[in-house]
């Protein structure tokens, strides 16, 4: 089993960024070290980030092409888009989650004719077949999976998605177990499971799609060892609140890679 580990990569307004470029460098490092795989944002929320392929370098840390993740969304410009996934190339790094995207009014929405499309929107399916046309075997493309959505139309785009070259599947929060889940199988690619690490279960409420109560008691580390047993051939996919305290009791749960 593998695990990821999400780490965010500075914002490009932050204050201090020498603090938060090493507060980066030391999170990679023991993500690294612990064995798992460093999974790297793309501006989170809609809000700037510093692109994996510049931090990484500036701060001389070790590239391991098989535990690095970069996810990389549409909200880009052609331009901006090929400068990310050349500067990929040049550093060493080719593991993508391809994802339509966090955006907002001020980022850019990927033109689906810059890339060769004649579509309304360029979603991750548009995005990966550019990447495996323009760039040939260079990457290695996993996508997104919800199972809060009408599964019909899930499944549909997910054999779109494998059809554009994903060949790996990161769903969104799962709890325990989930059905939808089971549906991938099929599909025969390494599927992720995202693990909610916070206590406040109710933030997944527009996620799902219902209310979930604030006061709803939820105990992270009990899920992550219930989707462990239910899913022993799935790998965990974790974005850390408490990185400090987390990643300690995560290594007595989980082993390393």
């Amino acid at each position: 089993m593998r695990h990821h580990v999400e780490v965010l990569t500075p914002k490009q307004d932050v204050q201090d960024l020498d603090t938060e470029l090493e507060k980066f460098g030391q999170r990679y490092q023991a993500v690294m070290d612990a064995g798992y795989v460093v999974s790297i944002t793309d501006n989170p929320m809609g809000i700037l980030h510093f692109q994996a392929a510049e931090v990484i370098p500036e701060l001389g840390l070790p590239i391991r092409p098989e535990q690095i993740l970069i996810h990389l969304n549409t909200f880009h410009t052609k331009e901006h888009l090929d400068g990310i996934l050349r500067g990929l190339l040049d550093v060493g790094i080719n593991n993508l989650l391809a994802i339509t995207g966090d955006g907002s009014e001020r980022l850019p929405k990927l033109a689906p004719e810059s890339i060769g499309f004649n579509v309304n929107s360029a979603t991750s399916v548009e995005l990966m077949r550019y990447i495996h046309k323009e760039y040939p075997g260079k990457f290695v493309t996993g996508v997104a999976f919800n199972p809060y959505e009408p599964q019909d139309h899930e499944l549909k785009k997910m054999h779109r998605k494998v059809d554009a070259g994903a060949t790996f599947i990161i769903t969104q929060p799962v709890i325990g177990q989930h059905k939808a889940v089971d549906a991938l199988r099929p599909f025969k690619l390494p599927v992720i499971l995202d693990a909610w690490m916070s206590k406040k279960l109710h933030l997944l409420s527009q996620c799902v799609g219902y209310e979930i109560p604030e006061s709803t008691a939820y105990d992270p580390i009990a899920n992550l060892k219930e989707l462990r047993k239910n899913y022993p051939d799935f790998h965990v996919y974790l974005a850390l609140l408490g990185f400090k305290t987390q990643l300690p009791l995560l290594k007595d749960v989980l082993g390393t890679a």
